[in-house]
């Protein structure tokens, strides 16, 4: 009887070491442009950040090599979307924890547990990480950068590249990649046609609807929001009145610049019970409903975004991933309303869930108060 069983570990080794000596060194080019070595087909692996890019690009299945993740920016910041996302892919219930940048609890030992082929990482934790970065390099694991929060279009490209080669799936990604660079170029496109035909520069104004409207929330300079601003040819009045890439912007500054536009960034937060609500359970009457006290604020009633309609909510995850291209299609209807006449963001985000998502579409995303 031992003859059988010796057999079969000689099997298994042999079939071990066989998948090993299939696995080749392969460059991967990360949103950095950092030349990164990975063994492909890789067996394992370990994501920080942009979950639903990792499942647009690799697939349900693709979530059958993950090895961890960090739970807090997903599972923490938006438990009613990670559970529809646990709903369908049937080990992220019981997935390991590697930890987050922004608490302090990403933990390198944690990685290296864990054993994984590569770790994908945001570049802002990327950044935040210090030591801990060289001490998984050093036990072998490599780390590829993945960057949409900058809204730099290469990088949204090359982001999206890199997991499609890591992963295994270059066609799909590449496939999502064209189509976030021909939606790019046509909003851009359009926007300088709106400019050729005399479209006035609008100032706008976004702030981060979460503490409710007593409480002034973060703005952005030159990132997320602020960048997509601009890029869409207005005038963000937080540029440079802010020390960092991100922070709150003082109320009397905001009725100075008297801005044509409001947008509260938004979300299906938890916890949060005076919050600007959007997301897959909410209600045209839910968000209108929450975002109506902040049109109400002190000195308020006299900006011309509130005179005119233009303070809208707008959902907060949507400004760093690979499907932005919604928010800034409905951002510029509210800039210019001609050049977009044709385009309907609700509609290519529902296309966009049909194709590349596993959940259904539905609920809230982008909406004015004023009908």
């Amino acid at each position: 009887m031992l003859k059988p069983i010796k057999f079969l570990l000689c099997a298994l080794a042999m079939a071990g070491s066989s998948a090993a000596a299939l696995a080749a060194p392969t460059e991967i080019t990360d949103a950095l442009g950092r030349k990164v070595t990975v063994d492909l087909p890789i067996r394992r692996v370990a994501v920080n950040f942009n979950f639903e890019e990792f499942t647009a690009v690799a697939g349900v299945e693709g979530w059958q090599k993950v090895v961890g993740i960090s739970r807090a920016p997903w599972e923490g910041w938006r438990p009613l979307i990670f559970k529809r996302y646990k709903d369908v892919i049937p080990n992220l219930a019981a997935m390991p924890d590697i930890g987050h940048s922004d608490d302090g609890s990403f933990s390198a030992e944690k990685v290296i547990g864990l054993k994984p082929d590569v770790l994908f990482l945001s570049d802002w934790a990327y950044k935040a990480l210090g030591t801990q970065i060289g001490q998984i390099e050093s036990a072998g694991i490599p780390i590829v950068i993945i960057d949409y929060n900058t809204q730099l279009l290469e990088r949204h490209l090359a982001s999206t590249r890199a997991l499609g080669k890591v992963m295994g799936r270059e066609q799909r990604a590449e496939e999502l990649a064209n189509l976030y660079e021909s939606q790019h170029r046509d909003i851009l496109a359009r926007v300088a046609k709106a400019k050729m035909a005399g479209a006035p520069i609008s100032k706008v104004y976004v702030e981060l609807g979460q503490a409710g409207a007593e409480t002034i929330g973060n703005t952005y300079n030159n990132t997320m929001w602020g960048k997509i601003i601009t890029t869409l040819g207005a005038t963000n009045i937080a540029s440079g009145k802010i020390p960092g890439p991100w922070g709150p912007l003082n109320g009397e500054a905001v009725i100075a610049e008297n801005p044509d536009i409001i947008l509260m960034a938004s979300s299906s937060w938890v916890g949060r019970a005076k919050a600007v609500r959007t997301g897959y359970d909410v209600t045209p009457e839910e968000t209108r409903a929450t975002l109506e006290p902040y049109a109400g604020r002190a000195g308020w009633a006299g900006l011309k975004a509130v005179r005119n309609g233009e303070i809208s909510a707008i959902e907060h995850g949507l400004c760093r991933t690979l499907y932005d291209f919604v928010a800034m299609q409905y951002i510029g209807k509210r800039l210019y309303p001609e050049a977009f006449a044709d385009v309907d963001p609700a509609a290519n985000f529902r296309a966009y869930h049909e194709k590349y998502l596993p959940i259904t579409f539905s609920g809230t995303w982008m909406l004015p108060l004023r009908p």
